[in-house]
């Protein structure tokens, strides 16, 4: 295990129970089938941690132990207690990586780690979804044949979205209805870098779909941590510890 990347993938668990079309296309919850897409690669060592669990199953042990962490929230982001949120931000900066997944990008991890509302507007009409891949060479698209995939039904995000300008935009898509949307973007915040992915919607079966599992396994293997730990502080450096001053001949 020790050269596999360690994946935690923390979901809501909520429309699980509460919608029984969800039940249906992802029995053992959309967080069992994100954790299925990791598993088809020997890569990776995957657990899965949901909002019902004790401190939301994402303790200090097991915090530690995460290099990528995938975030799958919806109906309950007001739930999630801040002070987990805060170690979750701590993680981030120091250089785990973190895939935002669908409605999490109103996600209380998401929103503080852009410092922005990241807001966008939406619309549930069935509709297909072409997504265009903006540098085919690109890691996180590896593999995906063509300029572009398609998702058969999902859920319409579109522009404008309230995010920082990416590091990189990795995907667009386009609706069957005319909007786009900056499906793909990847931030770096402190050491750590956040790949946001709109595919997602609770009510499709998105995440069976051969090219989003590819696309989260790749992108997991890229935000993983390169490199050792950052620890943030701020020391006072007495004059008598100074370094020597620099030759002014």
């Amino acid at each position: 295990m020790a050269n596999k990347i360690r994946v935690t993938v923390w979901g809501e668990n909520v429309h699980e129970k509460d919608m029984p079309k969800v039940a249906e296309i992802y029995p053992k919850g959309m967080h069992g089938c994100i954790a299925d897409g990791f598993k088809e690669d020997p890569d990776f060592d995957v657990r899965i941690a949901t909002l019902d669990m004790p401190e939301h199953g994402l303790t200090d042990d097991i915090l530690a132990t995460t290099d990528v962490m995938t975030w799958w929230g919806h109906a309950a982001h007001n739930k999630v207690d801040d002070h987990i949120v805060q170690k979750v931000k701590t993680r981030v900066l120091e250089g785990m990586g973190l895939i935002v997944l669908h409605s999490g990008h109103y996600s209380k991890i998401f929103r503080w780690l852009m410092g922005t509302t990241c807001s966008l507007c939406w619309r549930e009409a069935n509709e297909r979804e072409r997504i265009w891949l903006c540098n085919p060479a690109h890691p996180i698209v590896a593999g995906i044949e063509g300029p572009y995939f398609e998702i058969p039904q999902e859920e319409m995000y579109g522009e404008p979205f309230g995010i920082p300008e990416p590091s990189e935009t990795i995907l667009i898509g386009h609706f069957e209805g005319g909007n786009v949307f900056r499906s793909g973007c990847i931030f770096l915040r402190g050491n750590g870098r956040v790949f946001y992915f709109q595919p997602g919607h609770e009510t499709y079966p998105i995440y069976h779909q051969k090219e989003i599992r590819l696309i989260i396994r790749n992108a997991a293997k890229y935000v993983a941590p390169r490199g050792g730990v950052w620890k943030d502080n701020a020391p006072h450096i007495p004059k008598e510890q100074a370094p020597d001053p620099i030759s002014k001949k």
